[in-house]
């Protein structure tokens, strides 16, 4: 699925841009930080246009009220503003918390806030699959668009937040995404688990019998060879690569390409001993300095025996190594 294909709900700074080109009005709200059992995250945003029509959340429904009535106000006298909300215990409870909490939120209008260009350059940025990270000083109001290596930290861990001086940066990284090489049994299960983990999943197989729509309905899949099927999609830093064929025509095409890129994570399904002959036709191949980037065999190891377990693991041991390196 590409960047602009996804769902409606992760395309806030796309739907605000639209509408304040469209002359709808946009203001974005941002949780910038939370105290106890919040109902969103900081970085969680809404959109909302000069009649009030939203898209997003900042609260599960309990102060999105007040917000749109402040982000009107702010439409209209062109200010920024940060609103602090007490979530009571018995809103909470309303919305499905066990307790209360304090949620800052950040209100800016297109344009007179948040500048239309700065804004134009983050949605090209995502719709290309560019790291970004959007930071505002919530004292002096001054803004800046990023790459995200100053806050290195917070771009692994996807994690928007305040920082010293009282800026707030709000990640915008692009869509985790999983390349499974080989349509076999382990991959059923995986292609669920991973969807359900927040990543954008392709299947590639050339093998018509085994990835097939009546084995993987409504999954992507790519009928190419691994190697020029991982070319078309284009590996970068927020890809996962895991091969499962055991077939060394298919999955050594795919490490290679693997190898060869910035993904971070490569994972290959098959024992010690099958490893180890791996090791030695990617020694002979050239790649002996790469070979530890490899994770096999695939998965932590958890005692996993049937296909749903060993998936479970894979996707454990992906996540690891996503968030610590």
């Amino acid at each position: 699925m590409s960047e602009m294909a996804r769902a409606r709900h992760d395309q806030i700074a796309e739907t605000a841009l639209e509408w304040h080109r469209t002359g709808r009005g946009a203001v974005l709200a941002t949780v910038v930080e939370t105290w106890g059992s919040a109902p969103r995250q900081p970085g969680s945003q809404l959109v909302i246009d000069a009649e009030g029509r939203i898209m997003g959340s900042v609260s599960g429904g309990c102060v999105e009220g007040a917000v749109i009535t402040e982000a009107q106000d702010a439409l209209a006298d062109g200010q920024s503003r940060v609103l602090t909300f007490g979530v009571s215990d018995e809103t909470a409870f309303s919305v499905g918390l066990a307790c209360g909490g304090t949620i800052r939120v950040l209100v800016e209008p297109v344009g007179a806030g948040m500048p239309e260009q700065m804004l134009a350059d983050l949605v090209a940025a995502r719709a290309t699959r560019q790291a970004r990270a959007y930071q505002v000083n919530l004292q002096s109001w001054e803004r800046r668009l990023t790459d995200g290596a100053d806050v290195a930290a917070r771009m692994r861990s996807d994690k928007s937040g305040m920082e010293e001086g009282d800026w707030f940066v709000a990640i915008h990284n692009p869509a985790l995404r999983m390349a499974i090489v080989g349509a076999v049994h382990i991959a059923q299960p995986l292609c669920q688990i991973a969807r359900a983990c927040g990543y954008d999943v392709t299947l590639i197989d050339p093998r018509g019998a085994f990835a097939s729509a009546e084995r993987f309905p409504g999954e992507h899949i790519l009928d190419d060879w691994p190697d020029e099927a991982l070319a078309a999609l284009g590996l970068d830093a927020r890809t996962a690569v895991v091969t499962l064929t055991h077939d060394a025509k298919l999955d050594d095409p795919a490490i290679r390409a693997a190898l060869g890129s910035d993904c971070f994570y490569l994972g290959c399904l098959g024992s010690a001993r099958t490893h180890a002959k791996r090791v030695e036709r990617l020694t002979e191949a050239g790649f002996a300095d790469r070979i530890g980037r490899i994770h096999a065999p695939v998965g932590l190891d958890i005692g996993a025996k049937t296909p749903a377990e060993i998936a479970v693991s894979v996707m454990a041991q992906v996540t690891q190594v996503l968030r610590h390196g």
